[in-house]
């Protein structure tokens, strides 16, 4: 590490944002240049073998669990790591933007842990990419503040705040703002580096640690390639390697049959997995999409937690972790209440008090929220299940049996494809991509909270249905023609504004739900034409 600029590194964004100076260092720069030069390569061999994995399911190779590490699974004597400071209890994380008022609102909220995210609640425009990073910075070292264009003041206030675990961008997205020789640095990287060098310090001066959520990993070999740069990172600041904790996402539908692999070859910094719901759906949709009418899942609001390929990734990921002795943690309840809509509020909150009483008997030991005002009936539901206990992990789950099969046997009796259904993908589309191209990564729409998994869902959907010539309940096949009408109605019956980007939002996501070639990941063509 050395104090001069890098000659290697560059940068071409708009204009300098606030707190440049104190994130992007010329340390920093050296650290975060290291990390990609370890990272590149291997990166873009992983990502071709996505692409390979694919093709191979397209072709009716369907996923099974790997012969070839079969002995990790049948190894009873392994362990992940032991449970780290302020993560052994995690009954209630709360899941937001690193935007400033939501970090104050997330650390104030009473959880027990705090999902920073960097990934699919954040627009990664230059200056929310660098404003993330100063806000974690202040709230760890306790000086974030923020007044609002009215007035109004915000500040920590809570006794307690939760432990911070950050979520970086995953492996397919490139932070083309930054380039090392000419090319885009690994946006994870950035993320991940930008936050350990400044952090991880002052985070074990307070008692915890750096610790972080992995998105969109596809196959253990994808968590290696982290945990070698977990290893390079800790040995570059003299911090002794197993500091770091790193919870992982199961949410492709790769990984549902990976669970035990990925715990292991993160085994001395893993902190367990989660069940990313919204976007493991994306990606069976993604993964199945021109398999025919047998892979063609119904409705969005159909597809609950409740059916069985669901049930079977839940339970199955439970005893992966509690088998291994590191946390299960359950999915989003995505509603917001309105205190204008009592009746809408009281529905919504049984079922996610239904929810969340599933996961906790399930044998989760946590569960996301992505409001405060759900996290006391969270905590109420786990504190039942947990009594004085901090978790559950010797809950050990041995009535499950590992299944490659049901993970994959999607059939839903009695659901359907409505008319419906189709707006609404639509209408969530539109109004999604219209306030991330202003910014937000995170969106309250129709009383839910939405990212860029659910608008994945939506334009996959789209684009299924219209592929495998589905037709709905109503009559209606969806074909190009009948999509096309029913964007003009949706698009007509929006709430135009002063500075509104729906006419881009229209046009981007109609491409992308309509495209005869599927495009991997909606968010890439809006960033590289509107923010890149």
């Amino acid at each position: 590490m050395t104090d001069t600029t890098n000659p290697r590194f560059s940068k071409q964004a708009p204009s300098t944002a606030p707190g440049e100076d104190l994130i992007l260092t010329p340390k920093a720069i050296d650290f975060i240049v290291t990390l990609n030069d370890l990272a590149t390569e291997r990166r873009d061999e992983l990502l071709a073998a996505r692409r390979e994995r694919r093709a191979a399911i397209s072709r009716g190779e369907d996923p099974t669990f790997l012969p070839e590490t079969a002995h990790i699974r049948a190894d009873d004597t392994w362990r992940g790591a032991p449970l780290a400071p302020g993560l052994e209890d995690r009954r209630v994380e709360i899941t937001g933007p690193t935007e400033r008022k939501m970090t104050i609102n997330a650390l104030n909220s009473g959880a027990a842990t705090w999902l920073a995210d960097l990934e699919d609640a954040n627009q990664p425009a230059w200056e929310n990419v660098i404003g993330g990073q100063l806000n974690l910075y202040e709230a760890i070292r306790g000086t974030i503040s923020f007044t609002s264009p009215e007035g109004k003041e915000y500040k920590v206030t809570a006794e307690k705040t939760p432990t911070i675990i950050v979520r970086p961008r995953g492996w397919h997205y490139d932070e083309k703002h930054l380039f090392v020789d000419g090319k885009p640095m690994v946006a994870g990287v950035v993320d991940f580096g930008l936050y350990f060098f400044h952090n991880a310090r002052a985070l074990l001066r307070r008692g915890v640690g750096p610790y972080f959520y992995l998105p969109k990993t596809e196959s253990h070999l994808e968590a290696r390639l982290w945990n070698d740069i977990f290893v390079r990172a800790q040995d570059l600041l003299g911090i002794p390697r197993g500091t770091i904790r790193a919870t992982v996402l199961i949410e492709t539908i790769t990984a549902a049959f990976e669970m035990e692999e990925i715990l292991y070859e993160l085994r001395t910094h893993s902190s367990g997995l989660n069940a990313g719901r919204w976007d493991y759906l994306f990606s069976i949709i993604k993964n199945y999409r021109d398999r025919g009418p047998e892979f063609v899942l119904p409705d969005r609001a159909q597809v609950t937690m409740a059916v069985p390929f669901m049930r079977s990734y839940a339970l199955q990921l439970v005893r992966a972790c509690h088998r291994r002795g590191v946390s299960a943690m359950g999915g989003m309840a995505a509603f917001i209440p309105n205190r204008r809509k009592p009746e809408v509020t009281e529905n919504a909150l049984a079922k996610v008090r239904e929810d969340k009483t599933r996961e906790a008997g399930d044998g989760f030991d946590g569960s996301w929220v992505a409001h405060p005002d759900l996290v006391p009936l969270c905590r109420e539901v786990f504190d039942a299940a947990l009594g004085d206990r901090p978790n559950q992990i010797d809950r050990l789950r041995e009535d499950v049996v590992p299944d490659d099969k049901a993970l994959i046997s999607l059939e839903i009796p009695g659901s359907t494809v409505t008319d419906a259904g189709v707006r609404t993908n639509i209408d969530v589309g539109i109004r999604y991509i219209e306030a991330w191209l202003r910014g937000n990564g995170a969106v309250a729409i129709h009383d839910l909270m939405e990212d860029a998994a659910t608008a994945e869902i939506s334009r996959s959907q789209i684009w299924q249905w219209r592929n495998a010539c589905v037709t709905t309940v109503e009559g209606n096949e969806v074909t190009t023609e009948w999509l096309g009408e029913v964007f003009d109605e949706v698009f007509g019956s929006l709430e135009r504004f002063d500075g509104d980007r729906y006419d881009d939002a229209r046009e981007l996501f109609q491409q992308v739900a309509l495209a005869d070639e599927y495009p991997d990941f909606l968010t890439l063509p809006a960033y590289e034409r509107y923010v890149a």
